[in-house]
């Protein structure tokens, strides 16, 4: 019988940037730049993250490739930490409709955003933001709205969170459309 080798070490790093300050400690990385803190537990990852000479590298030892393959993950969760206090993230999503006009209302300071009139319907839909994220209504193009912060999962869940509270139900989608998506996805401005 055949048995899968296991790699002795395993190991990949990435440059950090000037502006950024980065520490791990019993696999919790806090990464510190221009725009913020951001903090993430690895705790579940048998990986050993280590920071020196401007480098952040993750190892893994005697890993079957399931195990490899979690290096390149904790690291592009590492890296997107890093994009994000240094550029942040910002989704732009567009209100589509045909015929009643969805409406929507952002308070307690571009934490919360109501959506109404969605196929003409009463109910009041309220989708509240992640810890640092932001939403608000587009000046450049109409019924746009913007939804900005510097953690990638938590603006991306909240993309997903308008996306899903305005999905047409009960009726064929190829020719309902109506609903918000999502349509340009970046870094924010300076």
């Amino acid at each position: 019988k055949h048995l899968p080798m296991k790699t002795l070490v395993s190991n990949l790093s990435a440059a950090v940037p000037k502006d950024v300050r980065i520490t791990a400690k019993n696999r919790k990385v806090t990464v510190t730049g221009p725009r913020g803190t951001l903090v993430r537990s690895f705790d579940h990852l048998s990986v050993k993250i280590s920071v020196k000479d401007n480098k952040v590298t993750v190892e893994s030892f005697m890993g079957k490739r399931k195990q490899i393959a979690c290096n390149r993950t904790c690291l592009s969760h590492i890296k997107n930490m890093m994009t994000g206090v240094t550029k942040g993230y910002s989704y732009k999503m567009r209100l589509v409709y045909s015929h009643f006009p969805i409406s929507t209302d952002v308070v307690e300071e571009g934490t919360l955003i109501n959506i109404r009139n969605f196929l003409g319907e009463k109910r009041v839909r309220k989708v509240r933001m992640g810890k640092g994220v932001t939403v608000k209504r587009g000046d450049e193009v109409k019924d746009q709205l913007i939804i900005e912060g510097i953690d990638l999962e938590l603006v991306s869940q909240a993309a997903a969170n308008i996306h899903c509270v305005a999905l047409v139900r009960n009726k064929d989608i190829r020719k309902f459309l109506d609903g918000i998506y999502v349509y340009s996805k970046g870094h924010l401005s300076m």
